[in-house]
């Protein structure tokens, strides 16, 4: 039993002395249920190439995806369009260059807006991190119907299921215009790799490859930037969380919106949000009172 505690402490003190850590929280109101905030960003390290584009300077939360414990119930896993129109201080933009273009508060705060609840964490990955976590799972499984050969994401795809390397599931979290459902189908294949590298790290051939730990681990630490409050226990909670609500008995899907294709001057082509349902939405599953299954209007739709 000794070794076993001074095992864990070990761990615990080694994920937490590599925790990279900023500002994100707002001073908003608690909510009852546990709200992360799980992002994915476009920033890169400047050398190599992801996914069949070449490095950008600067920015943006491509992936907004918002995780829910009720104290009771399913949890759920939301994505937010990253073309979603937002307005801060009167000036309209897209919420994937909120944290760029205004801070990182703002972004949270936005989210706070839309989905009614205190975000409790947040957790930001680098595409070129994600790459990294997988090649260091050996690789996950993906499944997708459709021929892909994409050129703007690099995907090259069979229909079917594959293992995918990290490259791949690099190119299949990306790729949209090659999907008819766009950047909405876009969302779902990104909520598939995030869960297939979470079953996939907390299976039992992995957890039993002591190697294998440590390489993900030390790859999932270079990978993120945390909140400031953010302990090893809240990214266990959130992974835990995550699990559930990718699972048969969870709710996974993406937030309603009234008009997809809304264009505004110098915004450009963006997604209007249907706020009354959203409000609904997020009540619901805050609550644990939402049925499991798939939510949203391409769900409605099926």
């Amino acid at each position: 039993m000794a070794t076993l505690v001074l095992s864990v402490f070990g761990a615990w003190n080694w994920v937490n002395g590599r925790l990279t850590k900023t500002d994100w929280l707002t001073d908003a109101a608690d909510t009852p249920a546990q709200t992360w905030l799980i992002l994915g960003s476009d920033e890169r390290d400047g050398s190599t190439q992801y996914g069949g584009v070449e490095d950008i300077s600067g920015f943006r939360t491509d992936t907004i995806l918002v995780l829910i414990k009720p104290k009771s119930g399913p949890s759920s896993l939301i994505s937010i369009p990253r073309d979603s129109l937002i307005n801060i201080d009167d000036q309209y933009m897209k919420i994937n260059a909120v944290a760029q273009l205004v801070s990182k508060q703002s972004l949270v705060s936005t989210v706070e807006q839309i989905s009614g609840q205190k975000i409790d964490h947040v957790a930001q990955v680098k595409f070129g991190g994600l790459q990294n976590v997988v090649d260091a799972l050996g690789g996950v499984e993906l499944c997708y119907d459709q021929d892909v050969q994409d050129a703007y994401s690099g995907l090259d795809w069979k229909a079917g299921c594959h293992t995918a390397n990290g490259a791949t599931a690099l190119s299949f979290s990306r790729m949209r215009y090659a999907d008819v459902q766009g950047d909405f189908g876009r969302n779902a294949r990104q909520r598939q790799v995030i869960s297939a590298i979470v079953k996939k790290a907390s299976s039992a051939s992995t957890l039993t490859n002591p190697s294998k730990v440590f390489k993900v681990a030390d790859a999932s630490m270079n990978a993120l930037t945390v909140d400031e409050k953010a302990t090893p226990f809240t990214l266990l909670s959130m992974a835990l969380a995550f699990k559930d609500a990718t699972g048969s008995s969870g709710i996974s899907g993406s937030v309603y919106w009234s008009d997809p294709d809304y264009y505004v001057d110098g915004v450009g082509s963006s997604v209007l949000l249907d706020d009354t349902k959203n409000t609904e939405l997020f009540k619901e599953l805050a609550s644990g009172t939402h049925k499991a299954g798939q939510v949203g209007n391409l769900a409605d739709n099926s």
